[in-house]
């Protein structure tokens, strides 16, 4: 026999939705580490803006980011596995022209998203993580980080403050758990 308990619906999507909050247009201050590995504190710092959008009712996301003063420009795409709950992000850039692969994999766990994956960086073993977090309906923060010595340390190696441009100020959905 079922009880009307065990029917109850979740108050939440999960994470389907989890990246509706960066729906929309962005100004982006980059800062990204000029050598990487040597415990450099040089930072390249340039501007970038981003547009991105939501797909298959938040089950996707996508991304284009603009570098002006670097001449180039990358894509995000974001897809959630309902069967783990899992996302998987995929970089590209018009630089290399290709899906850049394997694709970090996480999920948000208390507005913090966390997404992992082994990678190679200067031809040595590197894991990699991105981190989302400080979101709020106007800004937010992404982070990569290398480690090269089993996830004991980590240098955060790319910093893209983003904020929301003048003509979004509404935000482009909820902000993420």
């Amino acid at each position: 026999m079922t009880h009307d308990k065990d029917l109850a619906v979740p108050d939440s999507n999960g994470p389907r939705g989890d990246f509706d909050f960066f729906v929309g247009s962005w100004d982006v201050t980059n800062r990204r580490l000029r050598k990487r590995h040597v415990g450099s504190d040089d930072w390249d710092v340039f501007p970038g803006t981003s547009v991105a959008r939501s797909f298959f009712d938040g089950a996707g996301s996508f991304d284009e980011i603009r570098f002006p003063t670097r001449g180039f420009a990358g894509s995000t795409v974001r897809l959630l596995d309902p069967t783990t709950g899992l996302w998987s992000i995929y970089w590209m850039n018009s630089s290399r022209g290709a899906l850049e692969l394997p694709p970090v994999v996480g999920r948000f766990v208390d507005g913090v998203g966390t997404f992992l994956a082994d990678d190679t960086d200067e031809g040595r073993p590197v894991r990699c993580r991105f981190l989302w977090s400080a979101i709020t309906p106007t800004s937010c923060r992404w982070e990569q980080a290398f480690s090269t010595d089993g996830e004991r340390t980590w240098e955060t190696n790319w910093i893209m403050d983003f904020t929301r441009t003048g003509q979004d100020q509404a935000g482009g959905g909820a902000v993420s758990r």
